[in-house]
């Protein structure tokens, strides 16, 4: 009657993890966790949830975090550190403090001479072993008196349908004691655990730890993103919360990825720890919806000010330029000027949570005084260039340049400001309509009532507009200032409005100094200021000065 009711445990263990007898789960429930104190005096962080990833830059106080937690949630609590069990031995013990120094010493010799120190990794297939051999020998019992007895499902069972999913190439044959593993060709030939790749044993380790650990246990997981392929990363992690979904999960890490790909859970920014006081500078991550969670979760990890521009990682002069101007801040590119304005706007409305000092950047194009005026209220810079390119056009820039080429500095910019100014003046009427279609746009979308509802009212509404917007007193106002520069020779005041970018090419200023082309000329630029001397701070100072940043 005995073996029956075991025998009766034994096919019930063919139901995945939920219903074997490993777990035995009854129910499943939040943990409340409460977090370490904080340094700022107020209350610590008390919430429900499965899951918490704790994100910070290494230094930050993560791995104390979590030590403060494991004391005071022990016995039910478990540290999972991927990279200390497959390269570090635990075997050492707590030293005697009435053992003097020689004495700990040739005691910790002998242990590490005499007696072989396993990692963690082997540790566990041990016990993963035993647990297979328990389970045989059970199941041989029961199969005397029932022979359609079911096989127990094991903690190596489950591993292994786990770890094959994230290597679809190989398998996990177990036999007389030992695991091999082969590749699914058909050539090639078996290896021993042992010999598995450091990733193919932490994916090995981390799905048995968990199984191992107990029932609604929290789990403290170190740098859980440590060898995994991102292939796999996000993929292994769900695979194990869903085995243990009777468990907390505290994840410790500074992978940017993995915290925004937990978005369902708890995310904690930790800025600092006082290791004396035991107190942390932390706090929950709250994301602005027009806010990427990514870009969100970069700035808080960099703790420098963030500078949000225009143009993409790699192409764009922006994106190479900026970072050299502005050496203290982290430049982020966004893409178009309007994912800036909204970027930078809506990081400066948190600025009371990350307290980091955010601005942003857009070229001047063809805005008008009030557009501009509003942009810097809104800590965004708009440079006294119509766009980016005319900043390698300033008369400092354009100087320096010509001094490393030993020509004649003031020379040089004689002639590069005729051929600007001879250029600007052949395409004014060009330049004209473009500022004048711009302003007419503005316009129109400040003029156009949107509870307009038939199509009378929307007929009178037009009629209205083209009545008020004075199309050509725009256009010859604009083309009046535009001939006001060209006859004052002012050509800082026509960068600040030419929107041209074959301008640098076609004023001959590359061939005027002996340069090949616009990209030996940036790239001269960029060099001179990675060298960071004087030239390097009077290309700086000229076109933080252009930015209104000076």
């Amino acid at each position: 009657m005995l073996l029956n009711k075991k025998n009766q445990k034994l096919c019930k263990g063919n139901a995945f993890l939920e219903k074997m007898r490993i777990f035995a789960h009854k129910s499943i429930s939040n943990m409340k966790l409460t977090l370490p104190k904080r340094i700022d005096g107020a209350d610590p962080v008390t919430l429900d949830s499965k899951v918490w990833v704790v994100i910070g830059t290494n230094g930050a106080g993560k791995s104390s975090f979590g030590r403060d937690l494991m004391e005071r949630y022990s016995p039910n609590v478990m540290m999972i550190s991927g990279l200390r069990a497959l390269f570090i031995s635990s075997d050492d013990t707590t030293p005697n403090p009435d053992e003097d120094e020689p004495t700990r010493l040739r005691k910790l010799l002998e242990r590490r001479m005499l007696i072989p120190r396993l990692s963690d990794y082997e540790k566990l297939i041990l016990r993963l072993q035993m647990e297979e051999f328990e389970a045989a020998v059970e199941f041989k019992e029961a199969a005397k008196i029932e022979k359609n007895s079911c096989p127990p499902r094991t903690k190596m069972d489950v591993i292994q349908e786990v770890w094959e999913r994230m290597f679809p190439h190989n398998r996990l044959i177990r036999k007389r004691g030992f695991i091999e593993l082969i590749s699914a060709g058909k050539e090639s030939g078996a290896y021993t655990a042992g010999r598995m790749s450091d990733s193919e044993k932490l994916v090995f380790y981390l799905l048995g730890a968990a199984l191992s650990a107990e029932e609604n246990a929290l789990l403290i997981v170190e740098e859980p993103e440590t060898l995994l392929h991102n292939s796999i990363k996000h993929q292994l992690w769900n695979e194990i919360e869903s085995l243990r979904s009777d468990c907390t999960f505290v994840y410790l890490t500074h992978d940017i990825d993995f915290a925004t790909a937990h978005s369902e859970g708890q995310r904690v920014w930790i800025r600092a720890y006082d290791a004396d006081a035991r107190l942390w500078d932390y706090a929950l991550i709250e994301c602005d919806e027009s806010l990427p969670d990514e870009l969100y979760m970069e700035v808080l990890g960099s703790r420098k000010p963030i500078l949000f521009i225009e143009g993409t990682d790699t192409n764009s002069i922006d994106s190479k330029l900026y970072p050299f101007i502005f050496p203290d801040y982290l430049v982020k590119p966004m893409g178009g000027c309007q994912k800036v304005i909204e970027t930078t706007k809506a990081f400066n409305q948190l600025k009371d949570f990350h307290m980091l000092d955010s601005r942003g950047i857009v070229d001047r194009d063809r805005r008008t005084t009030e557009e501009i005026a509003y942009l810097r209220q809104q800590h965004i810079y708009v440079p006294e260039v119509a766009e980016v390119e005319n900043l390698l056009m300033l008369e400092p820039v354009i100087k320096v340049v010509a001094a490393r080429l030993m020509k004649d500095a003031d020379e040089v910019f004689c002639l590069v400001k005729e051929n600007v100014i001879r250029l600007f003046e052949k395409e004014l009427d060009a330049q004209v309509i473009l500022h004048a279609k711009h302003q007419v746009r503005k316009r129109l979308e400040l003029t156009v009532d949107r509870k307009v509802s038939t199509m009378e009212q929307l007929a009178d509404q037009v009629e209205r507009i083209r009545q008020q917007i004075h199309v050509e007193h725009i256009y010859y106002h604009i083309k009046s200032q535009f001939q006001s520069l060209i006859d004052r020779q002012d050509y800082a005041g026509i960068l600040r409005v030419y929107n041209q970018k074959g301008m640098l090419p076609q004023s001959r200023l590359c061939a005027i100094c002996g340069i090949s082309n616009k990209e030996s000329y940036l790239d001269l630029i960029l060099s001179i200021l990675k060298e960071n001397q004087s030239d390097a701070k009077a290309i700086r100072y000229a076109i933080q000065q252009a930015l209104g940043a000076a």
